[in-house]
């Protein structure tokens, strides 16, 4: 495998031998985020589609424990330290952090950043509760959904543009946590009335709005490379804010040791997922 280019030195600046190649150059770099941005809302719709509605319930529970493990590894151990080896200052790189958990703490409060991992038959949901998710307020959770795939979707071209292997990694988290909150939505949808069809034709079209922001971001972002620093530690901010203040609180209820346990082992794989896809795309 060809050696992907590093962007650190002459920070965030492809490497000529690279370009001139075609290997990652600009079609390929806009392809990728294609790809990466296209891959989250069809495994979901693929998985809805497959799964009956007992067995899709079960798998959300676990995989919100994965979602969290691969977040908080992905931010902490890879896309932050990616940013903080740019020359921009420290201090203004937490500010940036600390905004970022603000806004995406407004967005939520304006309902435009709402995550559904939803667990049939939990003390949380119930029938009622997804006729009225489904009904007025299932349109703003749509609308939500597609802003938050719309970023995510800047964020993985921000991420590709800066480091292909970065790319990766980061379109990995954001798959992760993609899965069970379409999935999640399909499920409110379901019992909502709607359609398995109409269900899973909403979920695609919001998931649709990951390739938006990633083509978009790729031509809008592309220019101005003294922000990608920023744009990476908002992608952080994202993903820490999603797991600390999202997946792990509903991880929080009295349970059985062997259920703890099973969440701890979801928790600690979506970790090790990302050690071992970082050690690998690195060894490459």
């Amino acid at each position: 495998m060809q050696n992907l280019p590093r962007m650190r030195g002459s920070f965030f600046a492809v490497s000529h031998e690279a370009a001139a190649s075609g290997i990652h150059g600009p079609f390929m770099i806009l392809l990728y985020i294609v790809i990466a941005t296209f891959a989250g809302g069809l495994l979901s719709v693929v998985i809805a589609a497959s799964l009956t509605l007992s067995v899709l319930s079960r798998l959300v529970r676990d995989l919100v424990s994965l979602s969290a493990g691969v977040l908080l590894g992905t931010a902490l151990l890879n896309v932050l330290p990616e940013a903080f080896e740019s020359k921009a200052s420290p201090q203004s790189l937490f500010t940036t952090l600390l905004a970022g958990l603000l806004f995406f703490f407004l967005l939520e409060k304006a309902e435009l950043y709402r995550h559904q991992h939803h667990h049939e038959g939990d003390e949380h949901h119930h029938h009622g509760f997804d006729k009225a998710q489904a009904g007025r307020g299932g349109w703003t959770v749509l609308l939500g959904d597609s802003i938050h795939n719309f970023c995510d979707g800047i964020i993985i071209a921000a991420a590709f543009l800066t480091d292909v292997r970065l790319g990766v990694v980061t379109s990995l988290a954001i798959i992760a946590h993609e899965i069970p909150q379409e999935v999640g939505d399909y499920i409110v949808l379901l019992n909502a009335g709607l359609s398995r069809r109409k269900a899973l034709i909403y979920n695609a079209v919001s998931g649709l709005a990951a390739v938006v922001g990633g083509v978009i971001g790729y031509f809008i972002v592309g220019p101005w490379k003294e922000l990608f620093p920023y744009l990476l530690v908002v992608a952080s901010s994202s993903f820490v804010y999603v797991a600390v203040a999202d997946l792990i609180p509903q991880l929080q209820h009295r349970l059985s040791w062997r259920d703890t346990a099973a969440q701890l082992a979801w928790l600690g794989g979506g970790l090790v997922v990302v050690v071992l896809a970082t050690g690998s795309l690195h060894h490459h």
